[in-house]
């Protein structure tokens, strides 16, 4: 991209970043009227658009592509998977890539965003420094997002992979350990289930998606042996040699697993060291930015959003923390983003979708709580698909529903309407009385608030 000089501006905001965060922060406060840079050492767009969200789910496409294939027959479609041409499979990724990119470049030329390419360090409360030149802000924001975690003492490198080094894989491999069963570690292992590989999923918490209902985890756990995914749960890793032909990687239970990869995916670190930000008085903890509900660091001149900001590690937790510091520094007074009505999806086969609060979680701030799980069984369009799971609602005390747990196929598309419940604290009455196309999946979401509003008609009471 063009880069415009302007070295003696003094802009109303200076970004640190352009990802998911950093990019909604300029655009909306260009948008607002603000003068703006943007400063990216990469890619304009960061980890979501070129290594995780957007490349993992066309990954995760792909897969699902292989998969219809290999069970057509049951549909009365005959078709067979002969082999998984990786080279292919990035080829249509790195389009969508591609397209994305170059949408999003567009967008920032067009809105008079000064974009500095460079590696940008925070150089004092009011100055980020590009190599000889030093942008002055009235407000700094940090948007540097995260990086793939490892393990101490675990080395990455030829055999043991993070998603990073899984996105470019020529071939797939015969079989694979994967070490950690949260998010990242479910939809690879599905990924590479799907492409034919044997996978073995290790986590050391008692149960895969841990951050999920406990319902949620049981069923996904139920579909992964269906699908002859292995987990391992409750086990620690201990350690791994390479050879040229392969790892194995070694639990505490002994027990070790022969495979031809392990892929690393223990979760992501925050990317702020070497960046001048405790030099500059900002506080950190654990390598996260600490900031208050407006997300102000603990200097009043910087403020940070995404990945570095404690709590959900989502890029459009990091979109909407962009608009919202815009709109802060611009005077607009925004809410506060709740974190519980950040809606949070899985794209592993089966799907995970989720809004608002866990049973456990809710128990813990209300007391007594109602939950109703309506099976996806008793939907119409769901039996179409083949797909099995539920929609599970919790409810505080005589009021609104406090969160929306759904496991099955194409679930996240139905968390919009999950989402609005959530946040709008709608009570099962008031979502009782709407009527939800038919046949869809998302008449599960109105069958299951009829449930729980005393009118099954579909469903056990």
């Amino acid at each position: 991209m063009e880069e415009s000089s302007t070295p003696d501006q003094t802009y109303d905001l200076v970004i640190l970043g352009g990802g998911s965060g950093g990019y909604s922060c300029a655009l909306r406060a260009a948008q607002l009227g603000l003068t703006v840079a943007l400063v990216e050492k990469d890619k304009l767009g960061g980890t979501c658009l070129h290594r995780g969200c957007i490349p993992t789910k066309a990954m995760l496409h792909a897969a699902e592509v292989a998969d219809s294939a290999r069970e057509g027959a049951a549909f009365g479609v005959n078709a067979t998977v002969e082999s998984i041409d990786l080279g292919k499979v990035h080829s249509y990724k790195d389009g969508v890539i591609g397209r994305l990119h170059k949408g999003l470049q567009g967008l920032v030329k067009a809105s008079s965003i000064d974009y500095v390419e460079g590696e940008g360090r925070l150089t004092g409360p009011d100055t980020v420094t590009v190599g000889e030149r030093v942008l002055t802000g009235r407000h700094i924001v940090l948007a540097t997002g995260s990086y793939a975690r490892s393990l101490p003492g675990l080395e990455i490198g030829g055999r043991v992979i993070t998603s990073d080094q899984a996105m470019t894989l020529e071939t797939v491999p015969e079989r694979v350990v994967v070490l950690g069963g949260g998010v990242i570690g479910v939809e690879f292992a599905s990924v590479f289930r799907s492409f034919g590989a044997e996978v073995t999923v290790v986590e050391a918490l008692p149960r895969l998606v841990a951050a999920e209902d406990e319902a949620v985890s049981k069923t996904l756990e139920r579909a992964f042996r269906k699908r002859k995914i292995t987990a391992r749960t409750g086990v620690k890793f201990t350690g791994v040699t390479q050879t040229d032909g392969g790892v194995t990687v070694e639990l505490e239970s002994g027990d070790p697993i022969e495979a031809d990869l392990l892929l690393v995916a223990v979760g992501r670190g925050p990317a702020t060291d070497g960046l001048g930000f405790e030099e500059a008085g900002v506080a950190l903890d654990r390598g996260f930015v600490t900031t208050d509900e407006r997300l102000r660091t603990s200097v009043p001149t910087v403020y940070a959003v995404g990945d570095i900001v404690p709590g959900l590690q989502l890029a459009h937790r990091g979109f909407a923390q962009g608009i919202f510091v815009a709109e802060e520094i611009a005077g607009l007074e925004p809410r506060p983003i709740d974190e519980a009505g950040i809606p949070r999806v899985t794209y592993c086969d089966p799907e995970i979708a989720s809004v608002g609060l866990t049973e456990t979680a809710a128990r813990e701030r209300y007391g007594e709580v109602t939950t109703y799980e309506y099976n996806l069984g008793g939907n119409g369009k769901s039996q179409i698909l083949g797909t099995a799971g539920f929609v599970k609602l919790v409810r505080a005390p005589d009021g609104p529903v406090v969160g929306v747990h759904m496991v099955g196929a194409r679930m996240g598309e139905q968390v919009g309407e999950a989402q609005l419940i959530y946040n709008w604290e709608a009570l099962p009455d008031d979502v009782a009385s709407l009527i939800h196309a038919h046949p869809t999946q998302n008449e599960a979401l109105g069958e299951a608030h009829l449930a729980l509003a005393g009118k099954p008609l579909h469903a056990h009471a």
